[in-house]
């Protein structure tokens, strides 16, 4: 398979994506992340995350977890690196 239709194949994402999971939403709105993935994110018990959404075209196309004290951590380095320029 060539990268072009791999690439297509992932919704046009480079190598950083990948389906690593299907998950089902309960009668509660609930999911459960699977050990395997809350294992290679380091995640635990008590965590937070940030949920980010990707829209296209007017809907909601994909959704972005992340810890929410690295996203945290992200925004200030970036204030700081705004706030440098100034």
């Amino acid at each position: 398979m060539s990268k072009d239709t791999e690439r297509s194949a992932r919704g046009g994402c480079g190598d950083c994506c990948q389906v690593a999971a299907i998950v089902r939403i309960d009668e509660r709105g609930q999911m459960v992340l699977p050990k395997d993935v809350r294992d290679r994110m380091g995640l635990a018990a008590g965590d937070r995350l940030a949920l980010t959404t990707v829209e296209s075209g007017g809907t909601v196309c994909c959704l972005v977890l992340v810890k929410a004290d690295e996203l945290a951590d992200g925004v200030r380095v970036m204030m700081r690196v705004a706030t440098q320029g100034t």
